[in-house]
């Protein structure tokens, strides 16, 4: 997963990932379009989602709560053309281009854009420049249903994967708490507080999804129980929570942040570019990824999709910069999803030797161990 909303990579970056991703035999660009700071899908429907949405006044630099910004304005946005040629471009080398729309949180740059769709009349709010969670999100009225709806249709006309991803995570529920709109919402569809408004959500623009043709993904902040049995789930915060999803009848794709979230250092050396606060992520840490569980039935290990790995990029300069997080991390996550019972030390340590001047020859930092 390339996050291009919290920083915009060019479409010239993507194919070329996806020239990488071919090498390595992996076979899937999750494309993370939009975020509190920035929207990078053009709609037709709403232009101003890429005209307002994709600029903020700042851009993101430095660790998260240093408080550190580099004062330039930063956007960026793709056009229809380029993302329908982006997917015909992977498609001719196996590779199958997941969009991401997120919603109902990690909403404010489609906030910034069009104030209407939020929980409070009349308030004008610009593209996100901070770090974290923010607690704008998407209103529960019919006008926002109708924009998910339209927006989500954009997006299938121009994406043919058969998954397409909802983000739905790490949303809080404050706005609606103390909306009446939403405390309406809630009531009318007689649920307990406007807090469960979040599965109801996410049940209906992932119906309009299936009612297409298409399965909704989300991310699963924990097991997931509630969603319906045809979303797909990516459990990023403990592999217990993927066990209890498959066990649900979900879908899921593995991507436990301490090992497969790249935005996090490779090492503690005092060189090591900026990253997530709080844990190191390293080669021996991503192929510690298992991803066929013995302890799981053969059943729930046959719900398992496959593995993936996500660059978030608040910490990302540009395109060198994401190389640098990227590999040789891919390469221990290609080995390790393909062949599971190899030895780290014995086989993997031995082929990454072997693959480092390939990766040199591609202008790929090889530096790191």
């Amino acid at each position: 997963m390339l996050d291009v909303a919290r920083h915009f990579l060019p479409v010239g970056y993507l194919r070329r990932t996806v020239d990488l991703l071919a090498l390595h035999r992996m076979n899937v660009l999750h494309l993370h379009l939009t975020d509190d700071q920035g929207w990078r899908m053009p709609v037709a429907a709403y232009p101003r989602l890429t005209e307002v949405g994709a600029v903020r006044p700042r851009s993101m630099a430095g660790r998260a709560g240093s408080g550190r910004f580099d004062e330039q304005p930063h956007g960026g946005s793709y056009t229809a053309a380029e993302l329908r040629a982006l997917v015909r471009y992977a498609a001719d080398r196996g590779v199958t281009v997941v969009p991401e729309i997120e919603m109902p949180g990690h909403a404010r740059a489609a906030l910034a854009a069009h104030p209407a769709l939020g929980n409070v009349p009349g308030r004008q709010l610009g593209v996100w420049t901070e770090w974290g969670v923010c607690e704008n999100v998407l209103g529960v009225h019919d006008e926002v249903m109708d924009f998910c709806r339209t927006v989500l249709d954009e997006v299938m006309d121009v994406f043919d994967s058969p998954y397409l991803h909802l983000g739905g995570d790490e949303c809080p529920t404050r706005e609606w708490e103390e909306s009446p709109a939403a405390q309406r919402r809630a009531a009318d569809l007689g649920l307990a507080s406007p807090k469960e408004l979040h599965g109801w959500f996410l049940g209906q623009v992932g119906a309009h999804v299936l009612a297409a043709g298409r399965r909704p993904v989300v991310w699963a902040e924990d097991s997931s129980a509630g969603l319906p049995p045809e979303f797909t789930v990516m459990p990023w915060r403990d592999g217990d929570h993927a066990l209890a999803a498959a066990r649900s009848g979900h879908d899921v794709v593995l991507t436990p942040y301490r090992s497969t979230y790249l935005d996090y250092p490779q090492s503690d050396a005092p060189d090591e570019p900026l990253g997530q606060a709080g844990a190191v992520v390293d080669v021996p840490a991503v192929y510690d990824l298992d991803p066929g569980p013995a302890h799981w039935t053969p059943a729930e290990r046959a719900r398992v999709l496959g593995a993936q790995a996500q660059l978030w990029t608040e910490f990302v300069t540009g395109p060198d910069d994401a190389d640098r997080r990227l590999y040789p991390r891919l390469c221990a996550l290609a080995q390790r999803v393909w062949n599971p019972d190899a030895d780290l030390a014995a086989d993997f340590e031995p082929a990454l030797r072997r693959h480092r001047p390939r990766l040199a020859a591609l202008g790929l930092d090889g530096r790191h161990p």
